[in-house]
């Protein structure tokens, strides 16, 4: 059993499948009229969030409430970070304080191990840099196999801007790891030249990849990140690598359109397709407060598992 989530590179398949099988558990909990268990009544949670976020934040929060714990949301903006206080010293704090996890999104890659390093208590990555992003690559491999439960030898296309994509970095890991090929497809500025190492297939020519693909997973052109202007202009990108209500015409008749949001419409998605009978794009948003769910309890039931068992052998000396 996992100590933190830091990334899917470096969990194996038995863990990806047991987040996924608890994640389908918790779902049930969401067509009963009290949306809500005890399971971590009394634990707390912290999130530091040192980006902007709408979804992984809200959808966290949810997750965290709907298990019973209490969520503490800090205000970076107007925290000891402006005074000079390191993240170090910010989780070493809340540890202290006794929060009993800390979830993190951090504008630095890496930023979620060093605190593994410094920390007993579960650290969730929530997004670091243009690292990864894994509980938003399990949301999206928990929407796929509630279409196709097996997705050994299924192809997914996953288009845009790869380079500054830790959604996609996470995914390719997730999905190799059960067995479907991965196609990584825009201009050649957006992907990066040791991709292929990671065992994926790389094309510059969507429409040739198109038809082959079971499902499509959606990239935004990252603008707000340093070098997203290196391609000539959205139009041209649209282009050569929309999905747009004509080109998907081209696809599989069941094929499945997915995006991680937030959405810019009109650039690499058109609103016919994102709102669509191809998508599942709201799908993924509720799938995300299942998985954030089965996340957290797997992790705060092994804290409490491990700390049982170490007062246990300390009380026999």
């Amino acid at each position: 059993m996992m100590s933190h989530l830091l990334g899917l590179e470096d969990i194996d398949l038995f863990t990806i499948k047991q987040i996924l099988d608890q994640a389908k558990k918790f779902k049930e909990i969401f067509t009963r009229p009290i949306k809500q268990v005890p399971t971590l009544r009394g634990k707390t949670i912290a999130q530091l969030f040192y980006e902007s976020s709408t979804r992984t934040r809200a959808s966290f929060d949810m997750a965290i409430k709907t298990l019973g714990a209490s969520s503490l949301n800090l205000n970076i903006a107007v925290s000891s970070v402006n005074k000079g206080e390191t993240l170090i010293d910010t989780a070493r704090n809340l540890e202290a304080m006794g929060v009993d996890a800390i979830i993190i999104r951090h504008p630095m890659s890496g930023a979620p191990y060093l605190l593994s390093k410094y920390l007993k208590i579960p650290i969730i990555n929530a997004g670091d840099g243009q690292h990864e992003h894994p509980t938003q690559a399990l949301l999206d491999i928990y929407t796929m196999r509630e279409i196709c439960p097996n997705l050994r030898g299924k192809t997914v296309l996953i288009v845009g801007d790869i380079a500054h994509s830790r959604v996609a970095r996470s995914n390719i890991w997730g999905l190799l790891k059960l067995g479907a090929k991965v196609i990584v497809v825009g201009p050649s500025v957006f992907i990066p030249k040791d991709i292929v190492n990671m065992g994926v297939s790389v094309s510059n020519d969507l429409d040739k990849v198109l038809p082959k693909a079971d499902f499509i997973n959606v990239l935004r052109i990252q603008l707000e990140r340093k070098g997203s202007d290196i391609f000539p202009s959205q139009r041209e990108y649209t282009n050569l690598f929309g999905i747009t209500e004509t080109r998907i015409k081209k696809a599989k008749k069941n094929v499945v359109v997915m995006h991680p949001g937030p959405i810019n419409r009109g650039v690499e998605i058109d609103s016919a397709v994102a709102d669509g009978p191809y998508n599942v794009i709201l799908n993924q948003v509720n799938n995300g407060i299942t998985i954030r769910m089965a996340i957290i309890y797997l992790l705060l039931i092994r804290a409490v598992t491990k700390s049982a068992t170490y007062t246990r052998s300390q009380s026999k000396k």
